[in-house]
Protein backbone atom coordinates (compact mmCIF):
# COMPACT_ATOMS: atom_id res chain seq x y z
CA UNK A 1 0.00 0.00 0.00
CA UNK A 2 2.57 2.33 1.01
CA UNK A 3 4.05 1.83 -2.74
CA UNK A 4 0.95 2.35 -4.57
CA UNK A 5 0.82 6.17 -2.14
CA UNK A 6 4.09 6.86 -3.40
CA UNK A 7 3.10 6.08 -7.56
CA UNK A 8 0.50 8.33 -7.16
CA UNK A 9 2.30 10.79 -5.79
CA UNK A 10 5.24 10.54 -8.13
CA UNK A 11 2.02 10.75 -10.85
CA UNK A 12 0.79 13.79 -9.50
CA UNK A 13 4.34 15.56 -9.69
CA UNK A 14 4.42 14.30 -13.11
CA UNK A 15 0.93 15.38 -14.22
CA UNK A 16 2.27 18.48 -13.11
CA UNK A 17 5.50 19.24 -14.79
CA UNK A 18 5.25 17.29 -17.57
CA UNK A 19 3.58 20.11 -19.27
CA UNK A 20 4.98 23.33 -17.08
CA UNK A 21 8.20 24.12 -18.99
CA UNK A 22 10.08 23.24 -15.17
CA UNK A 23 11.17 19.99 -15.84
CA UNK A 24 9.86 16.55 -15.05
CA UNK A 25 12.84 15.48 -14.53
CA UNK A 26 14.62 17.45 -12.37
CA UNK A 27 11.38 17.23 -9.89
CA UNK A 28 11.52 13.41 -10.42
CA UNK A 29 15.34 13.12 -9.32
CA UNK A 30 14.60 14.90 -6.30
CA UNK A 31 11.74 13.04 -5.45
CA UNK A 32 12.85 10.11 -5.31
CA UNK A 33 16.08 11.44 -3.32
CA UNK A 34 13.32 11.36 -0.21
CA UNK A 35 10.68 8.94 -1.42
CA UNK A 36 12.18 6.56 -2.98
CA UNK A 37 10.36 3.75 -4.60
CA UNK A 38 11.21 0.10 -3.73
CA UNK A 39 11.81 -1.10 -7.00
CA UNK A 40 14.53 -2.85 -8.82
CA UNK A 41 16.48 -0.35 -10.66
CA UNK A 42 15.69 -1.68 -14.11
CA UNK A 43 11.78 -1.00 -13.57
CA UNK A 44 12.70 2.06 -12.38
CA UNK A 45 14.31 3.56 -15.38
CA UNK A 46 11.14 2.69 -17.33
CA UNK A 47 8.78 3.58 -14.82
CA UNK A 48 9.68 7.41 -15.22
CA UNK A 49 9.51 7.14 -18.96
CA UNK A 50 6.32 4.82 -19.47
CA UNK A 51 4.49 6.76 -16.09
CA UNK A 52 3.97 9.69 -19.63
CA UNK A 53 1.71 7.84 -21.12
CA UNK A 54 -0.81 8.52 -18.84
CA UNK A 55 0.02 12.94 -19.43
CA UNK A 56 -0.17 11.88 -23.37
CA UNK A 57 -4.10 10.40 -22.60
CA UNK A 58 -4.76 13.97 -21.53
CA UNK A 59 -3.47 16.07 -24.48
CA UNK A 60 -5.50 13.20 -26.72
CA UNK A 61 -8.40 13.79 -24.92
CA UNK A 62 -8.52 17.51 -24.34
CA UNK A 63 -6.99 17.90 -28.20
CA UNK A 64 -8.80 15.81 -30.07
CA UNK A 65 -10.67 17.76 -32.57
CA UNK A 66 -7.52 19.37 -33.49
CA UNK A 67 -5.83 16.14 -33.92
CA UNK A 68 -7.71 13.71 -34.99
CA UNK A 69 -7.55 13.78 -38.99
CA UNK A 70 -10.22 12.02 -40.15
CA UNK A 71 -14.00 12.28 -40.24
CA UNK A 72 -16.19 14.05 -42.85
CA UNK A 73 -18.55 16.22 -39.79
CA UNK A 74 -16.50 19.54 -39.70
CA UNK A 75 -14.33 18.67 -42.19
CA UNK A 76 -13.85 22.58 -44.12
CA UNK A 77 -10.57 20.88 -45.30
CA UNK A 78 -11.49 17.44 -47.09
CA UNK A 79 -8.52 16.07 -49.30
CA UNK A 80 -11.03 15.13 -51.84
CA UNK A 81 -14.87 16.66 -52.20
CA UNK A 82 -16.01 12.61 -53.31
CA UNK A 83 -15.44 9.47 -52.17
CA UNK A 84 -13.29 7.86 -49.28
CA UNK A 85 -10.43 11.11 -49.27
CA UNK A 86 -13.22 12.81 -48.44
CA UNK A 87 -13.12 11.63 -44.76
CA UNK A 88 -9.40 12.92 -44.22
CA UNK A 89 -8.69 16.15 -42.75
CA UNK A 90 -6.14 18.07 -44.83
CA UNK A 91 -4.91 20.33 -42.36
CA UNK A 92 -4.74 18.11 -39.42
CA UNK A 93 -2.46 15.86 -41.74
CA UNK A 94 -0.30 18.59 -42.44
CA UNK A 95 -0.10 19.47 -38.88
CA UNK A 96 0.50 15.93 -38.34
CA UNK A 97 3.71 15.67 -41.15
CA UNK A 98 5.14 18.87 -39.27
CA UNK A 99 4.71 17.10 -35.94
CA UNK A 100 6.75 14.23 -37.15
CA UNK A 101 9.13 16.36 -38.90
CA UNK A 102 9.93 18.00 -35.72
CA UNK A 103 10.36 14.21 -34.08
CA UNK A 104 12.62 13.33 -36.06
CA UNK A 105 16.06 14.90 -34.90
CA UNK A 106 15.01 13.79 -31.09
CA UNK A 107 14.10 10.13 -32.58
CA UNK A 108 16.92 9.42 -34.27
CA UNK A 109 19.20 9.72 -30.74
CA UNK A 110 16.68 8.77 -28.79
CA UNK A 111 16.73 4.89 -30.25
CA UNK A 112 20.67 4.98 -31.11
CA UNK A 113 21.95 7.21 -28.15
CA UNK A 114 19.42 7.29 -25.33
CA UNK A 115 21.57 5.00 -22.96
CA UNK A 116 25.04 7.05 -24.09
CA UNK A 117 23.33 10.35 -23.28
CA UNK A 118 21.63 8.99 -20.21
CA UNK A 119 24.88 7.93 -18.41
CA UNK A 120 26.62 10.99 -19.27
CA UNK A 121 23.97 13.52 -18.10
CA UNK A 122 21.54 12.19 -15.49
CA UNK A 123 22.68 13.57 -12.36
CA UNK A 124 22.15 15.98 -10.28
CA UNK A 125 24.76 18.77 -11.53
CA UNK A 126 23.87 18.42 -15.04
CA UNK A 127 20.08 18.59 -14.53
CA UNK A 128 20.39 21.68 -12.24
CA UNK A 129 22.56 23.83 -15.03
CA UNK A 130 19.85 22.99 -17.54
CA UNK A 131 17.04 24.17 -15.16
CA UNK A 132 19.52 27.68 -14.70
CA UNK A 133 20.18 28.35 -18.08
CA UNK A 134 16.98 27.42 -19.66
CA UNK A 135 15.58 29.42 -16.79
CA UNK A 136 17.89 32.76 -17.79
CA UNK A 137 16.51 31.38 -21.77
CA UNK A 138 13.00 32.53 -20.88
CA UNK A 139 13.33 35.50 -19.11
CA UNK A 140 15.81 37.00 -21.42
CA UNK A 141 13.37 36.12 -24.50
CA UNK A 142 9.99 37.07 -23.15
CA UNK A 143 11.69 40.32 -22.10
CA UNK A 144 12.94 40.57 -25.49
CA UNK A 145 9.62 39.56 -27.27
CA UNK A 146 7.68 42.09 -25.08
CA UNK A 147 7.40 44.92 -27.96
CA UNK A 148 7.59 42.45 -30.53
CA UNK A 149 4.98 41.40 -32.66
CA UNK A 150 4.30 37.84 -32.98
CA UNK A 151 4.81 35.98 -36.26
CA UNK A 152 2.73 32.66 -36.26
CA UNK A 153 -0.55 33.07 -34.50
CA UNK A 154 -2.38 29.93 -35.85
CA UNK A 155 -1.01 26.00 -36.00
CA UNK A 156 -1.19 26.54 -39.71
CA UNK A 157 0.88 28.92 -40.11
CA UNK A 158 3.50 26.85 -38.99
CA UNK A 159 5.78 26.08 -41.44
CA UNK A 160 8.06 22.94 -41.61
CA UNK A 161 10.93 25.37 -41.59
CA UNK A 162 9.97 26.52 -38.11
CA UNK A 163 8.94 23.04 -37.20
CA UNK A 164 12.51 21.76 -37.26
CA UNK A 165 13.91 24.63 -35.64
CA UNK A 166 11.64 23.87 -32.69
CA UNK A 167 12.72 20.10 -33.34
CA UNK A 168 16.33 21.05 -32.62
CA UNK A 169 15.44 22.32 -29.59
CA UNK A 170 13.27 19.19 -28.41
CA UNK A 171 16.45 17.44 -28.95
CA UNK A 172 18.37 19.39 -26.84
CA UNK A 173 15.59 18.44 -24.12
CA UNK A 174 16.48 14.48 -24.96
CA UNK A 175 20.15 15.18 -24.60
CA UNK A 176 20.29 16.83 -21.62
CA UNK A 177 17.91 16.05 -18.58
CA UNK A 178 16.48 18.73 -16.85
CA UNK A 179 16.32 20.77 -19.92
CA UNK A 180 12.29 20.41 -19.93
CA UNK A 181 11.07 19.07 -23.45
CA UNK A 182 7.96 21.12 -22.87
CA UNK A 183 10.37 23.98 -22.02
CA UNK A 184 12.77 23.26 -24.81
CA UNK A 185 10.57 23.40 -27.35
CA UNK A 186 8.62 26.54 -26.05
CA UNK A 187 11.55 28.08 -25.80
CA UNK A 188 12.47 27.81 -29.12
CA UNK A 189 9.30 28.88 -30.84
CA UNK A 190 9.14 31.62 -28.81
CA UNK A 191 12.70 32.73 -30.09
CA UNK A 192 11.67 32.34 -33.51
CA UNK A 193 8.32 34.65 -33.29
CA UNK A 194 5.53 31.67 -32.25
CA UNK A 195 2.80 32.71 -30.39
CA UNK A 196 2.16 31.43 -26.57
CA UNK A 197 -0.40 29.80 -27.33
CA UNK A 198 0.83 28.34 -30.03
CA UNK A 199 3.81 27.42 -29.06
CA UNK A 200 1.92 25.39 -26.05
CA UNK A 201 0.03 23.58 -28.27
CA UNK A 202 2.27 22.58 -30.48
CA UNK A 203 4.63 21.40 -28.13
CA UNK A 204 1.74 19.12 -26.57
CA UNK A 205 0.94 17.53 -29.81
CA UNK A 206 5.13 17.14 -30.37
CA UNK A 207 4.89 14.84 -26.73
CA UNK A 208 2.36 12.29 -28.40
CA UNK A 209 4.56 10.63 -30.87
CA UNK A 210 7.99 11.70 -28.50
CA UNK A 211 6.77 9.91 -25.27
CA UNK A 212 4.47 6.98 -27.10
CA UNK A 213 8.31 6.29 -29.32
CA UNK A 214 9.98 6.62 -25.78
CA UNK A 215 7.98 4.12 -23.73
CA UNK A 216 7.85 1.62 -26.26
CA UNK A 217 11.52 1.36 -26.39
CA UNK A 218 11.86 1.55 -22.72
CA UNK A 219 9.27 -1.18 -22.47
CA UNK A 220 10.92 -3.81 -25.27
CA UNK A 221 13.92 -2.73 -23.02
CA UNK A 222 12.06 -4.15 -19.69
CA UNK A 223 10.03 -6.66 -21.54
CA UNK A 224 6.77 -7.45 -20.72
CA UNK A 225 7.33 -9.83 -17.26
CA UNK A 226 6.18 -7.60 -14.63
CA UNK A 227 5.07 -8.69 -11.40
CA UNK A 228 1.27 -8.11 -10.10
CA UNK A 229 2.96 -5.51 -7.96
CA UNK A 230 5.34 -3.57 -10.43
CA UNK A 231 1.70 -3.68 -12.84
CA UNK A 232 -0.17 -2.09 -10.15
CA UNK A 233 2.33 0.99 -9.62
CA UNK A 234 2.85 1.77 -12.89
CA UNK A 235 -0.88 1.80 -13.81
CA UNK A 236 -1.17 3.76 -10.71
CA UNK A 237 1.29 5.91 -11.37
CA UNK A 238 -0.23 6.69 -15.09
CA UNK A 239 -3.95 7.17 -14.12
CA UNK A 240 -2.85 9.38 -11.44
CA UNK A 241 -0.75 11.11 -13.75
CA UNK A 242 -3.28 11.56 -16.64
CA UNK A 243 -6.08 13.29 -14.09
CA UNK A 244 -3.60 15.61 -13.15
CA UNK A 245 -2.70 16.62 -16.63
CA UNK A 246 -6.15 17.38 -17.52
CA UNK A 247 -6.03 20.25 -14.70
CA UNK A 248 -2.83 21.40 -15.24
CA UNK A 249 -3.26 21.80 -19.19
CA UNK A 250 -6.15 23.54 -19.00
CA UNK A 251 -4.65 25.88 -15.84
CA UNK A 252 -1.70 26.45 -18.55
CA UNK A 253 -3.81 27.63 -21.49
CA UNK A 254 -5.52 29.53 -19.93
CA UNK A 255 -3.00 31.66 -17.71
CA UNK A 256 -0.78 32.23 -20.86
CA UNK A 257 -3.41 34.29 -22.11
CA UNK A 258 -2.57 36.65 -19.78
CA UNK A 259 1.07 36.19 -18.05
CA UNK A 260 4.23 35.15 -20.05
CA UNK A 261 6.40 32.55 -19.18
CA UNK A 262 8.89 34.87 -17.05
CA UNK A 263 7.85 33.12 -14.01
CA UNK A 264 8.75 29.70 -14.68
CA UNK A 265 12.08 30.63 -15.28
CA UNK A 266 12.78 32.12 -12.02
CA UNK A 267 10.98 28.87 -10.83
CA UNK A 268 13.69 26.91 -12.88
CA UNK A 269 16.90 29.04 -11.23
CA UNK A 270 15.85 29.05 -7.90
CA UNK A 271 15.30 24.91 -8.61
CA UNK A 272 18.17 24.75 -10.29
CA UNK A 273 20.18 26.12 -7.21
CA UNK A 274 18.40 24.04 -5.13
CA UNK A 275 19.19 21.09 -6.89
CA UNK A 276 22.61 22.30 -7.30
CA UNK A 277 23.36 22.84 -3.55
CA UNK A 278 21.63 19.60 -2.75
CA UNK A 279 23.95 16.98 -4.54
CA UNK A 280 26.59 19.69 -3.39
CA UNK A 281 26.46 18.88 0.22
CA UNK A 282 25.56 15.08 -0.49
CA UNK A 283 29.04 14.84 -2.27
Amino acid sequence: MVEFLKAVLFGIVEGITEWLPISSTGHMILLDEFIELKVSPEFWEMFLVVIQLGAILAVVILFFPQIWPFGKKGNQHPVKEKGIFSYFKKDIWTLWFKIIAACLPAAVVGIFLDDFFESLFYNGVCVSIALIVFGIGFIIIENRNKNTQVKVTSLSEISYQTALIIGLFQLIAAIFPGTSRSGATILGALLIGVSRTVAAEFTFFLAIPVMLGASLLKILKFGFSFTGSELMILITGMVTAFLVSIVVIKFLMGYIKKHDFKVFGWYRIILGIVVLLYFGLAA
